[in-house]
């Protein structure tokens, strides 16, 4: 499509951010779009259209990410942590408190860098950042705290709370996607009381009653995932302990919730963990890797019904590609790094590779690209980043001394050309590359291609060095490897000396 968006990617080695202008790439090779810019973390909005790069000495720097310029900077004392909204409307800063109760939380407008909310919270976690929550449209806003789930309007934060809802003994929470319709609590088991997931609509008529509800024992901690277009929800449900003891690391459950219509336990045909599971795009089915090693990849509709077996093998992470056609399979972390690329619509795989290392993994937003990246500080060593075409075939790979972070700028999938002709459009892509290569890259820098590695020689310890040394000064060994006259006239001797005495073994055998 003529209108759609070019490809690009953000890459952050120690000492900074680059931004390259994506593949298809002139001559093999990627060329920057921005220079270094110093900083000790980015990210860009989940939209896309804007960037934020945390500096030294309390400096957070707004850019445009399509012109890459800084259109806003603030400077923040004590500043721990920093959060885009998903439109890029606010920027939401988490300062270590001074004082008690101070407002360490605070929201701040990215076009006029006014204060538009603050409030405090003693610390933060994983889980509980960022404090306040926004919808993908950010047109609903809210935060958790003491027994309730507190609302605001994102369009006019001085309004303050809008509306609340009493959830006694909640643990966590998650708002829905577009449409931002209802929210998912969790409350944990508690005095021989079984923990619970229930779900409440967002308008305020409709918070007093949950809309669905299921409960659960042996529950500790869940993951929530709900569908685009708001209509399902998955809850992988984790218990410490596993009573069959199988499994050090405990149990898990996967159900699902919708408004009403379906609720209960999704039929897993092998028992163990579930390590992963995701929805389609379409919001329609949903994928889960499951079950002990060799996992089982299945592939279900939004009423729990298996649509597609995959099979089984070394996996823990599923990535959706974002135009819905093709799944990646694939075992990160802890396992060796296959990756199987499959269509779903026509039921078949495409390829498969090998990712070693992988930390991170996402699709391109046009859905013909596959980036996995080996990054620190969960790696200390071989950082790098892979690009793989839509079937598997590796299209770019470069190592680094350092690399921290690679993505891509987030676009709209519907911005890129359409599902059907996905595939079509990649194996046309190479020609396209022929007839583009050495036009419009004059003036664009090119990333140097990482230098052939040349193969490590075997380690020696210090002791069998210094053995190599006395022997090459032995009589009869030459520094080179071969054998002197002395030591040659010697080997001939015993050998003589073997088949003589081998002769004579023979002949006695005989005349006995």
């Amino acid at each position: 499509m003529s209108s759609s968006p070019s490809l690009e990617i953000l890459v952050r080695e120690a000492e900074g951010f680059t931004v390259w202008n994506g593949p298809p790439f002139t001559n093999g090779q990627p060329t920057l779009k921005l220079e270094r810019v110093s900083c000790s973390n980015t990210k860009f909005s989940v939209d896309g259209s804007k960037l934020m790069a945390m500096k030294s000495d309390g400096v957070i720097s707004i850019y445009d990410a399509t012109s890459l310029t800084e259109v806003r900077s603030f400077t923040i004392a004590n500043v721990t942590a920093a959060e885009l909204s998903p439109c890029g409307t606010y920027l939401q800063t988490f300062q270590k408190p001074t004082t008690p109760q101070e407002k360490n939380v605070s929201i701040w407008n990215t076009e006029t860098g006014d204060l538009a909310h603050s409030h405090y919270q003693k610390s933060i976690t994983k889980a509980s950042w960022p404090s306040i929550r926004f919808c993908p449209d950010e047109s609903s806003a809210c935060r958790l705290a003491t027994n309730e789930v507190q609302f605001f309007d994102p369009k006019d934060f001085s309004k303050g709370i809008t509306s609340r809802i009493r959830v006694p003994g909640i643990a966590a929470f998650e708002l829905s996607k577009t449409p931002a319709s209802h929210v998912a609590v969790f409350v944990p088991e508690s005095k021989g009381s079984p923990g619970s997931v229930q779900i409440f609509g967002c308008g305020e008529e409709l918070q007093s009653q949950p809309s669905a509800r299921r409960s659960f024992f042996r529950c500790s901690s869940v993951q929530f995932s709900w569908n685009h277009g708001s209509t399902g929800l998955l809850v992988v449900v984790q218990s410490d302990v596993d009573k069959t003891n199988q499994s050090y690391y405990g149990e898990t459950k996967l159900h699902y919730l919708t408004d009403g219509t379906h609720e209960g336990l999704v039929p897993l045909r092998k028992e163990g963990p579930v390590h992963d599971v995701q929805w389609s795009f379409s919001g329609s089915e949903f994928a889960v890797v499951y079950g002990f090693m060799p996992a089982c990849v299945t592939i279900f509709d939004k009423n729990c019904k298996p649509l597609m077996e995959l099979g089984e093998g070394p996996y823990n992470t599923l990535r959706w590609n974002p135009k819905g056609r093709v799944l990646c399979v694939a075992g990160f972390g802890n396992l060796p790094g296959d990756m199987a690329f499959w269509d779903v619509v026509n039921k078949k795989q495409l390829g498969s590779n090998k990712a070693e290392w992988s930390v991170t993994s996402e699709w391109s937003p046009d859905g013909r690209y596959f980036l996995t990246a080996s990054t620190a500080p969960r790696r200390q060593i071989d950082n790098g980043m892979k690009i793989f075409n839509y079937d598997g075939k590796r299209y770019y790979k470069k190592m680094f001394e350092r690399l921290y972070q690679a993505e891509w700028k987030p676009e709209s999938p519907e911005r890129f050309g359409d599902i059907s002709e996905l595939i079509k459009s990649v194996e046309s892509l190479k020609l396209g590359e022929g007839k583009s290569q050495g036009q419009g890259s004059a003036q664009k820098k090119t990333i140097a291609p990482n230098p052939i590695a040349q193969k490590p020689a075997a380690y020696r310890p210090p002791h069998a060095k210094h053995a190599a040394a006395v022997q090459a000064e032995l009589p009869g060994i030459s520094t080179t490897g071969e054998m002197s006259k002395n030591a040659l006239k010697n080997k001939k001797k015993r050998e003589n000396k073997k088949a003589a005495a081998a002769a004579a073994a023979a002949s006695g055998s005989n005349n006995a």
